[in-house]
């Protein structure tokens, strides 16, 4: 029988992070700045480690490596997404990704698409989200003359909204915010402006404003979504996106749901609310907050029970 992967995250100690991943998720954190978690990742900077079954230690990435057959006839030659948790007890920086082109030529790996998930939101938070210039030489201008109360559009949010970013958004996620974030398998981030602030050592971080004028998109789209929800019973579906980088869903389980997976060969799956069971055949799995997974070739369908939200994603490459 095919097992269900669970993985072992990776914490990333950042300038703002907190120590909500412990106090709301219960992970024993090696620090109270962790801002970033990397629940599902191959990525040379953090790959996760298998925690049970026949691959029991080994890394992602030598998984995807080494045993296609998981993953199906149509892998890249890298494991394509990548799946965090983030605690912003501060801003982040203003920052915007590089397309795949972009990304390959200068930084040698993907490109940058990502989405979010709000698991929670303090009252008043907000997140950049695109920007108001009309031309590039506009952009550039308000970038050096610090005009970023003209420049940047800043939009409230609160727990349950989700966000598409693509990349060359201008974007940054604000304070009090906690998200589930998927992107493509990339840690290419070109920092606009970071409030001046310094590290422990008095140190401002790097700044990357030519790499950003290059790789934003001017002028700012927002792309409109198209999110379908499917009820089953108490139970329910919510499609956010389906696009040739990812599809991402929110199940929402009261009771039970049977699941059939069906055109991409694996599923990743993270729980950010409730606690409840993973049945696959004979096989029961516990789930909890923080808990994630890969279904990989070999699981066609599964049953979820409990009281649990999870938000799931493919590849979108099929």
């Amino acid at each position: 029988m095919t097992e269900a992967l669970f993985l072992k995250p990776v914490f990333q100690e950042k300038i703002w992070g907190g120590n909500k991943l412990h106090t709301v998720f219960g992970f024993d954190l090696p620090s109270d700045r962790i801002g970033e978690n990397w629940v599902i990742s191959a990525h040379p900077h953090g790959a996760s480690t298998i925690e049970n079954g026949k691959f029991k230690g080994e890394r992602l990435d030598d998984l995807w490596k080494n045993h296609p057959e998981l993953f199906g006839s149509n892998c890249e030659s890298v494991f394509p997404l990548l799946t965090k948790i983030l605690d912003a007890k501060d801003d982040l920086s203003i920052q915007v990704h590089p397309n795949d082109a972009y990304a390959k030529e200068h930084e040698g790996e993907l490109g940058k698409t990502e989405c979010w998930y709000i698991i929670d939101a303090e009252i008043g938070a907000e997140i950049i989200y695109n920007h108001y210039a009309r031309t590039k030489q506009e952009l550039m201008e308000m970038i050096r003359t610090d005009n970023w109360s003209e420049l940047l559009r800043r939009v409230p949010v609160k727990k349950g909204d989700f966000f598409y970013v693509p990349s060359g958004t201008i974007h940054a996620i604000g304070k009090g915010t906690l998200v589930l974030e998927t992107q493509q398998s990339s840690d290419t981030t070109y920092r606009v402006y970071d409030y001046d602030r310094t590290d422990g050592n008095g140190r401002k971080r790097q700044l990357h404003k030519k790499q950003s004028v290059d790789v934003t998109t001017v002028p700012g789209l927002t792309p409109k979504l198209e999110i379908k929800t499917d009820n089953y019973g108490d139970s329910s579906i919510v499609t956010y996106l389906s696009n040739r980088f990812f599809n991402v869903y929110e199940w929402n389980i009261k009771g039970a749901l049977k699941m059939v997976k069906k055109d991409a060969p694996f599923v990743l799956v993270t729980v950010v609310e409730g606690s409840g069971e993973l049945v696959i055949e004979e096989t029961v799995y516990p789930l909890q907050m923080g808990t994630s997974c890969i279904l990989p070739v070999g699981i066609e369908d599964w049953l979820v029970k409990g009281n649990l939200k999870i938000i799931a994603s493919e590849p979108g490459y099929h």
